[in-house]
C-alpha cells in the first residue's frame, strides 16, 4: 500500500478536517501545512506534535508548500474568495485537490477550477459533506424506493441560530469575499435538493434583505481579524438576540434572509429558505412525491426522525404513518459526515473509490446560488443557469472510471 503525503492550506478552525485523514498504520500522513498567520503555523506544529507525536513542516506561502513536499494530496479549507487561485495552483502542479465548499464565489471562477482539473487530469473532489450524513442518505432511500412516487416538489427550510457569529463577525459578511451567504452556507442544501431530486436547477429566482445586521454595531475599518479568538472560540449562546454583541465585522452586506424558487431540469420544483438570526438551528426538508411526502425532524443532532406521510386524511399530524430513526450519531464531528468524506477523499487517491460529492454538483449548487442572489439584488427577476460544457458534464474527476 503507498503511502499518502498529504498537505493542508489554511491549518486553523475547519482546517483541523485534515486531521481525520492522519493515520501512519493506515499509510496517510498529513505532512504539512500552508497558513499565512504565523501563530496559526505555530499552533498548527504544537498540535501534531502534542496529539500525533508527529512533526509536521509549516509553510507562509502554500505555493512553496506544494512545490517543495511532492504531496500526493492538499486539503485546501481557506476563505472563499482564495479558493479558484489556490485549486487551481495545485491542480496545475498535478496534486490532486481536496476543495472545501462552495467551490468558489463565481461562476466562471468554478468552470475555471473544474477546466484546470480536466486538462491536467488531476484528482479533484469537493467538500459537500451533507452527502454523507445518514439522514439524508436516509431520504434519498426513501424517495428512490418509490415510497412517495415520483417527486414533484423539494422545499428546505434553514435555520441558523447561530449566524451572527459565524457570519457577520469575520470576513463572511461581506460579499466580496462570499458572493452570498446562498453560497457560504446554502451550497451545502442546494447541493442536496440536487441530489435528492437527481437533477439540477435550470432556473432561478428570488427575494430577501439585509434585515437585521445592517445597523448592528461594527469594528472600525483596519481590525477585521479578532486577535486571539477562533470563530470557534466567539460562538456563544449568550450572544442573543442580535444587539448583544458589540463588535460585528467592519463591513456588513450580505443579506441575512434569503428565499429562492428553482426550476430543476427534471421538472421538479423546489424551494430554499434561509434565515440567519433564528433562535434555533435546523435544516427541515419537505420532499413531496405524487403518493406521498417525507420531511426530517433534525439533521445530525440527537433523535433525528423522518415522519413518511402516504395516507390520505384532512387534520395535520405531526407524526407521519411512519417514521424512520435515525441512529444517534450526535457525538461525531457533523454527524459522522466529516469523518466518511474525507475516508472518501483518501480511497479516491488510492483509486478504489468514486466520492458521493462531485465536482459538477458543487458546480450546479454554486450556479443556483450566485444566480439566486443576483435575482435577489435584482428585485426577483428570474436568471436562467448555463449548463456546463458536455465535456466537463460528463468528465469522471476521480479519474477512476467507473
Amino acid at each position: 500500500m503507498k503511502k499518502l503525503r498529504l498537505g493542508l492550506i489554511g491549518t486553523c478552525c475547519r482546517g483541523k478536517l485534515a486531521d481525520l485523514a492522519h493515520n501512519v498504520e493506515n499509510g496517510v500522513e498529513i505532512v504539512a501545512g500552508a497558513d499565512i498567520y504565523e501563530d496559526q503555523r505555530k499552533s498548527f506544529v504544537e498540535r501534531y506534535k502534542k496529539e500525533f507525536n508527529y512533526d509536521v513542516k509549516a509553510y507562509a506561502d502554500y505555493r512553496e508548500m506544494i512545490e517543495k513536499e511532492n504531496l500526493d494530496g492538499v486539503f485546501i479549507i481557506t476563505p472563499d474568495f482564495l479558493h479558484e487561485e489556490m485549486a487551481c495552483y495545485a491542480l496545475e502542479h498535478k496534486v490532486p485537490v481536496y476543495l472545501e465548499k462552495p467551490i468558489a464565489i463565481s461562476l466562471e471562477g468554478a468552470d475555471h477550477i473544474l477546466r484546470t482539473a480536466k486538462d491536467n487530469k488531476t484528482r479533484l473532489m469537493i467538500g459537500h459533506n451533507m452527502r454523507y450524513m445518514a439522514f439524508t442518505n436516509k431520504m434519498r432511500e426513501i424517495i428512490q424506493s418509490g415510497i412517495i412516487g415520483e417527486v414533484k416538489a423539494i422545499w428546505c427550510r434553514h435555520f441558523v441560530s447561530y449566524g451572527g457569529d459565524a457570519y457577520y463577525r469575520d470576513w463572511h459578511a461581506d460579499r466580496a469575499n462570499t458572493g452570498s451567504l446562498l453560497l457560504q452556507k446554502g451550497a451545502h442544501d442546494i447541493d442536496i435538493i440536487h441530489w435528492l431530486a437527481n437533477s439540477y436547477t435550470t432556473k432561478v429566482n428570488g427575494l430577501g434583505a439585509l434585515t437585521t445586521y445592517g445597523n448592528v454595531p461594527r469594528r472600525p475599518k483596519g481590525q477585521e481579524k479578532i486577535d486571539g479568538l477562533t470563530i470557534m472560540e466567539f460562538w456563544k449562546k449568550e450572544n442573543y438576540p442580535v444587539d448583544v454583541v458589540k463588535d460585528y465585522y467592519p463591513t456588513v452586506n450580505n443579506e441575512d434572509l434569503n428565499m429562492i424558487n428553482m426550476q430543476l431540469a427534471n421538472g421538479i420544483q423546489a424551494s430554499y429558505l434561509q434565515c440567519h438570526f433564528t433562535p434555533d438551528s435546523c435544516r427541515n426538508y419537505t420532499v413531496i412525491g405524487t403518493k406521498g411526502r417525507i420531511e426530517n425532524y433534525g439533521d445530525y443532532c440527537k433523535d433525528v426522525t423522518i415522519q413518511l406521510w402516504d395516507r390520505r386524511t384532512d387534520t395535520f399530524n405531526l407524526n407521519g404513518d411512519v417514521t424512520y430513526r435515525i441512529p444517534d450519531n450526535s457525538h461525531q464531528v457533523h454527524g459522522g459526515a466529516d469523518p466518511n468524506i474525507v475516508n472518501s477523499f483518501v480511497e479516491m487517491l488510492r483509486g478504489n473509490v468514486v466520492p458521493a460529492s462531485t465536482p459538477q454538483g458543487a458546480r450546479y449548487a454554486v450556479a443556483a446560488g450566485i444566480l439566486g442572489a443576483q435575482s435577489i439584488r435584482s428585485g426577483g427577476m428570474p436568471f436562467d443557469i448555463p449548463p456546463l460544457p458536455e465535456d466537463l458534464e460528463n468528465y469522471d474527476f476521480s479519474l477512476n472510471k467507473k
